[in-house]
């Protein structure tokens, strides 16, 4: 039956595609008379520029053009920042699509060859003659704002792009009151995305009609097209952007960047199409990054482990310059959410917004929640070990009880619902945690040094409503749409202005048509990422698709089953509040066999042969929806690692989840989207660090040198769920893609400090290599 899909784990559409390379990216298209364009990147990560010569390369065959900041002076906007935080001495540097006087980091663009083929593209680079007068450069973001550094851009004084606070309750009094209090600093390194496909432009541009048509990895074509129309002066009207298969995004797809625009430019120059496709070095090198944080932070607690108060002063590196939605990232997605699960009376954060001399920083998967969750989830611990409690004990003492129906926090959110200590319950029951502690004590009896690391987390999600994002300096809406059509033979077409790129929409949007309307699912097809052919929307990033475009999927099918009502008690004779529906079928109450199938009720409302009075014809209906809230999943997740003291390698042994994102479409992909998360996040943990050296060289640059999970180093990830309903979702979900991210990795830096606990070790730099496990336990040996 239609009615029971919903829920079911049928399996993925988006999969046979995909797995038999029949999927088309960007970089597989290829049009009539295309010219290949090659970005000259800085090898400074600060410097300035005296001299650009390009006559070799613009001799060179098969070359067509070259371009400079000189020659296209006028033809680009800036690139633009799209986050305005209010209240907090916002600084936006320019941002040029091509560096004019001074480059700012390793990747900076300072010219764009184009040729005939890409090779000769290539090779025109090592003919433009750069002279560059080398300066002092600064990664560190702590460092950066200290005094008597180098200055990035002239007119910010101490490289302070933002000063942004939260502030609620006495924090003051917290402190001066407290019994006990907790100290530590927090690194949160860099991250480098490392998405399976770099990106990729491809631009069209037709000069007889001035419109441009552009193929881009992107996670929100319909933004492309927008910012696009400012940076490149090409109406909006006269924009298509197409966003093929993306390749995966974690967050580096979500903004725009000067290669897109400096594509778009030389195919309007030119006349031609023009396709850009980075090298993984470039990916590297410019592809937004994710975290770099450092962060002081103070818990304060009563002495049976109530905590009282939480503060922290964070310095977030920007990057060179702010990328498209940056500086929301380590302030909204990350201050708001500084009570995590806990009924914390009283916080207070500052956290500076610091230009540094690396690739700017942007989204990464749980975008701040991650950092706001183990900043508040390693305090938790390490309180737990002050006051000689079990972690479990110290968690259930400050949790906020259930609640069903919204709890605001000392924060300014107001969670919509929750049950954080149903999800440990079922957590610990799964993992099997009393014998898991039974044969820690054991095993350290053998020499053996097992660790239990655990993770208890909220997130914010589902981003919306509008009214919120513009009174917290977002410059655009937050709402989503969605077009359901029914043709006459009953088949259905849906349109949604989200870009989904592997996350599932096209089956489990299909399952809440099925669901909701009675039809097969493989009666249903998803119709997105072209803006010609698909209506307006914000964008596919922070857990939100489901959660918002769902939701607008919801309400349109409803729109449908309320008109499909009329229509079928007007052929049956019938007063429309004398009608029912179930599973496809309308029927007259108290006579199921009067019947209409909504196949039948799609035929007759396209031919129009019988319509009711005032009805129009076609069975089609619109909806642009706006949450009135976020929406916030939660969960609990256990690591359980084993530390060899000889060697400091860690063995991550088993890794157990319980998250909560309300009833799920399809089991099967919530699953997926909980052990890509999972990894991600055990990545940072244990392998991934983005490092520059002194000089500002990102010497972490290819993945010979940029370590990322394998498989062979992970263990089957145990995955279980509660449900708690959403009560303002139509269908109750909330959002679940960076929900193992947001957990796993304080989760697994739990786990290694509790097994290296005999060693009085009570902190180590991520990742937790070897060598860094293994110099802590000898330091810890030493003290």
């Amino acid at each position: 039956m239609a009615s029971k899909v919903f829920g079911s784990g049928i399996r993925r559409r988006e999969d046979p595609r995909l797995i038999t390379g029949s999927a088309h990216y960007t970089d597989d298209i290829t049009l009539p008379g295309m010219l290949y364009a090659a970005m000259l990147r800085s090898p400074h990560a600060h410097a300035k520029i005296l001299s650009i010569d390009t006559s070799a390369a613009e001799s060179a065959p098969g070359v067509v053009a070259v371009y400079t900041a000189a020659n296209t002076e006028g033809d680009l906007n800036p690139m633009p920042c799209a986050w305005l935080l209010p209240n907090s001495g916002l600084k936006v540097a320019d941002y040029p699509c091509l560096a004019r006087d001074v480059v700012r980091y390793v990747g900076d663009v300072v010219a764009v060859a184009v040729a005939e083929t890409r090779y000769e593209a290539y090779d025109a680079l090592d003919l433009i003659a750069v002279d560059y007068e080398p300066l002092e450069a600064v990664t560190d973001p702590w460092m950066s704002a200290q005094p008597g550094g180098p200055r990035l851009h002239g007119n910010i004084e101490g490289n302070q792009a933002f000063h942004w606070t939260v502030s609620g309750g006495d924090v003051e009094a917290a402190f001066r009151n407290a019994e006990v209090v907790i100290r530590d600093r927090i690194v949160q390194q860099r991250l480098i995305p490392t998405a399976m496909e770099t990106r990729a432009a491809l631009a069209n541009y037709v000069q007889a009609s001035g419109e441009l048509t552009l193929w881009n990895t992107t996670q929100n074509p319909h933004i492309v097209r927008f910012l696009c129309s400012l940076v490149a002066k090409i109406p909006e009207d006269r924009l298509r952007v197409i966003a093929p298969e993306v390749g995966g995004g974690f967050g580096s797809k979500i903004p725009v960047y000067p290669a897109d625009f400096l594509t778009v430019l030389c195919s309007k120059k030119l006349g031609r199409p023009v396709k850009w496709s980075e090298t993984r070095s470039e990916n590297c090198q410019a592809t937004t990054h994710g975290r770099n944080h450092v962060q002081d932070v103070e818990l304060a607690a009563t002495k049976d482990g109530k905590i009282t108060g939480l503060r922290a002063k964070v310095w977030s590196g920007m990057g060179a310059y702010l990328s498209t939605a940056a500086p929301g990232i380590p302030t909204i997605l990350h201050g708001l959410m500084l009570s995590g699960v806990y009924d914390i009376p009283a916080i207070h954060e500052d956290v500076y917004g610091l230009y540094t001399n690396g690739t700017p920083v942007e989204a990464y998967r749980g975008a701040g929640r991650p950092e706001a969750t183990f900043m508040v989830e390693r305090l938790i611990d390490c309180l737990a070990k002050k006051l000689n409690m079990d972690p479990v004990d110290v968690r259930r003492k400050n949790f906020i009880p259930p609640f069903e129906n919204g709890h605001p926090v000392v924060t300014g959110l107001s969670y919509d619902s929750g049950n954080y200590e149903g999800a440990l319950a079922k957590l610990l029951d799964k993992a099997g945690y009393a014998e898991l502690r039974r044969q820690q004590t054991e095993g350290r009896r053998n020499g053996k040094y097992m660790g239990l690391g655990l993770a208890t987390y909220v997130e914010i999600c589902g981003l919306g409503p509008s009214q919120v994002a513009g009174a917290i300096g977002f410059q655009g809406g937050l709402w989503e749409s969605a077009i359901v059509r029914f043709h006459p033979s009953g088949k259905v077409h849906v349109f949604i202005g989200a870009s989904p790129h592997g996350q599932g929409e096209e089956t489990t949007f299909a399952q809440i048509v099925s669901s909701e309307l009675g039809v097969s699912p493989d009666d249903v097809k998803v119709i997105h990422g072209d803006t010609d052919n698909t209506p307006m929307g914000w964008g596919t990033y922070g857990s939100r698709t489901t959660a918002v475009g769902g939701a607008a999927l919801a309400v349109t099918t409803r729109k449908i089953r309320e008109k499909a009502t009329v229509i079928a008690a007007h052929l049956l004779e019938a007063a429309v509040e004398d009608m029912a529906y179930d599973d496809g079928k309308f029927f007259v109450k108290g006579s199921p066999d009067r019947a209409k199938t909504i196949q039948e009720i799609a035929l007759m409302a396209n031919v129009a042969w019988n319509m009711p009075a005032g009805v129009e014809a076609g069975l089609e209906a619109s909806t642009f929806y706006d949450p009135p809230n976020f929406v916030y999943p939660f969960g609990a997740h256990l690591a359980v690692v084993e530390v060899d003291p000889e060697t400091g390698h860690v063995d991550l042994q088993r890794y157990i989840c319980v998250d909560d994102c309300g009833p799920q479409i399809n089991p099967v992909i919530v699953e997926g989207q909980v052990h890509g998360g999972v990894v991600q996040g055990v990545g940072q943990a244990l392998w991934e660090e983005a490092v520059y050296d002194d000089a500002g060289q990102l010497v972490t640059g290819t993945l010979l040198d940029y370590a990322i999970p394998r498989a062979d180093r992970l263990p089957n990830i145990e995955v279980h769920s509660t449900v708690t309903r959403s009560p303002h979702h139509p269908l109750g979900v909330k959002g679940v893609g960076e929900a193992g991210t947001i957990a796993s990795t304080v989760a697994v830096y739990n786990g290694v400090l509790d097994a290296l606990a005999p060693f009085g070790v009570d902190s180590i730099l991520m990742p937790l290599t070897p060598e860094r496990v293994w110099r802590a336990i000898q330091n810890g040996k030493e003290s």
